[in-house]
């Protein structure tokens, strides 16, 4: 009777096994979430960083405005710089 009830789970065993690996097989795999690529440090352009006159704020020299050879972050510290220098 033992050896019935050890034949009946090396049986059970082996059908698990076959249909689990059936089951990979005929299931595609899904494909693992798409991250946008990182650029190549050689891809990235490198620009040269301003002070902004007014606030002390740094940011890219292509997105300052430049006014008598200063720079500024935006409209109303260029115009507040202006209205300084005029008081002076």
């Amino acid at each position: 009777m033992a050896k019935l009830v050890w034949w009946l789970l090396v049986g059970a065993a082996v059908f698990l096994l076959w249909r689990t690996l059936r089951r990979r097989a005929a299931t595609p795999a899904m494909p693992p979430a798409a991250s946008p690529p990182r650029p190549s440090p050689s891809a990235v352009e490198v620009q040269p960083m301003v002070r902004c006159d007014h606030c002390g704020v740094h940011l890219a020299a292509s997105d300052a405005l430049q006014a008598h050879g200063r720079h500024y972050c935006c409209e109303a510290h260029q115009a507040a710089a202006a209205a300084a220098r005029a008081d002076r």
